[in-house]
């Protein structure tokens, strides 16, 4: 991403001219079908509306479910949702890279039920920073989810409904294990630009190169450390991988145009490669040899994961791209770009990709493979996820529709659960889908 967009930590949602539909939308639901009322038990009753959580059960019998009362509003949500296919303006770095795109996307079946509505929590708050960066929802359980909200890295139970402060960077945070090349003396009041969770391990990515690591299991902070005092540099990315040996590392990609990866059992970094253009996301193959590298070019690349030498270019996406993942058989990827295409890619042959799928209004700025490798999911900037048949050649998707702009989203480990988080300053929720089996019934106790 460019200088400029780095330095803006609230800069959010204003390229996307927004403000309009949300205004219309707020003064339908305040001044519609309410009358304009304002007399304290309207306002009251309407506020308690607002945060109630929907379950299964409630959609089934024809509750939204985000919980938004179109039955009270002067707008259908089909209408809203014309309106926001018309107005939503994708952010494109290269103009007319969208439109651009549409010739070489494959045509998918829609209507796949692969997961289904299980919870959306309103108690629960997903927040972005950076408009660009949206990976900051991970699943470590099919009921344990982690999630920026604000100033807070949380732990959210959907067993229980509960949510946990793991970490708050609003104030003075520094590491309470001694390890070399750890910054003692920590960071205040440090802005959270990208995350990731995976096992036992958690590590935040800040918008002036910090990384901070936790382990979920112990106390306090591990390890702190600024990957770069150069001016531009926000960690746009973070990957957490294990070795076949069994070690933890992590890769941190950087807007100083470089990833740089650290050993999780000496807390040391180990490897620090350089690129042509700052590195919006990097993901390491499932044997630890390749390393996909996409960022501020079109193109991307493949490099050697030990030398950082490229392997092959990946020419095709006409825009930026912020997203990356490798399906677990380790012979194919995928990337995804401002010029709204996601592209999965073959390591075997590398001349061009092997399938483009596209999105409804933008970018594709989060990709997800599910662990058993059946199911790749991909998020726009707001609105819709879609969930692709990977066994089926990317044929059948399944299109979750909703409203708010997508903070991040993470399948389970053992693919039973599918979280996105949602950014809404009315409906900011987190959403809960579970995988849809012939015991489905069982969701009203699970």
């Amino acid at each position: 991403m460019s200088h400029q967009q780095a330095e803006d930590a609230e800069y959010v949602a204003d390229e996307y001219e927004m403000e309009e539909v949300d205004d219309d939308m707020d003064e339908e639901f305040c001044g519609g079908d309410m009358g304009g009322s304002d007399s304290e038990v309207d306002e009251h009753d309407l506020m308690n509306y607002k945060m109630a959580d929907t379950s299964a059960a409630q959609a089934r019998k024809g509750k939204d479910i985000q919980g938004i009362p179109w039955e009270r509003l002067n707008i259908t949500r089909e209408k809203y949702r014309q309106t926001r296919l018309e107005q939503y303006k994708n952010y494109e770095n290269v103009p007319q890279s969208g439109e651009g795109s549409d010739k070489e996307c494959k045509i998918t079946k829609k209507g796949g039920l692969y997961y289904e509505f299980r919870r959306n929590s309103r108690s629960v708050k997903s927040t972005i920073l950076h408009f660009q960066l949206r990976n900051l929802v991970w699943a470590t359980s099919k009921h344990d989810v982690y999630l920026m909200s604000h100033s807070s890295v949380v732990h959210w139970s959907s067993l229980n409904c509960k949510k946990t402060e793991l970490l708050n960077v609003a104030g003075h945070v520094a590491p309470c294990e001694k390890h070399p090349g750890s910054l003692l003396e920590g960071f205040t009041q440090t802005n959270i630009s990208t995350l990731a969770v995976k096992d036992r391990l958690l590590v935040a990515g800040g918008f002036q190169g910090e990384l901070i690591c936790k382990y979920l299991d112990r106390p306090g902070v591990s390890f702190c450390t600024r990957t770069t005092y150069d001016d531009n540099a926000i960690t746009n990315a973070v990957d957490i991988y294990t070795t076949p040996s069994g070690a933890v590392r992590f890769t941190a990609a950087n807007n100083d145009s470089g990833v740089r990866d650290f050993d999780m059992e000496k807390f040391q970094l180990s490897k620090h490669f350089q690129f042509p253009w700052p590195v919006n996301h990097s993901s390491v193959s499932p044997d630890g040899k390749l390393l996909v590298i996409v960022g501020d070019n079109p193109d991307g690349i493949l490099v050697d994961a030990q030398t950082g030498k490229t392997v092959m270019p990946l020419v095709g996406h006409l825009d930026f791209s912020f997203a990356s993942a490798w399906h677990p058989d380790g012979l194919t990827f995928a990337t995804g770009n401002q010029d709204k295409t996601c592209r999965i890619w073959d390591v075997r042959n590398l001349s061009k990709s092997v399938t483009t799928v596209k999105g409804n209004l933008g970018a594709i700025r989060s990709i997800r493979y599910s662990s058993d490798g059946r199911f790749m999911a991909m998020a726009e900037p707001a609105d819709f996820v879609h969930i692709y048949d990977a066994k089926s050649g990317y044929e059948k998707e399944q299109e979750i529709d909703f409203f708010g702009e997508i903070s991040g989203m993470s399948f389970s480990p053992d693919t039973e659960s599918l979280f996105i988080g949602i950014w809404d300053r009315t409906y900011g929720s987190l959403l809960e889908l579970g995988r849809r089996r012939n015991n489905s019934y069982l969701d009203s106790i699970l």
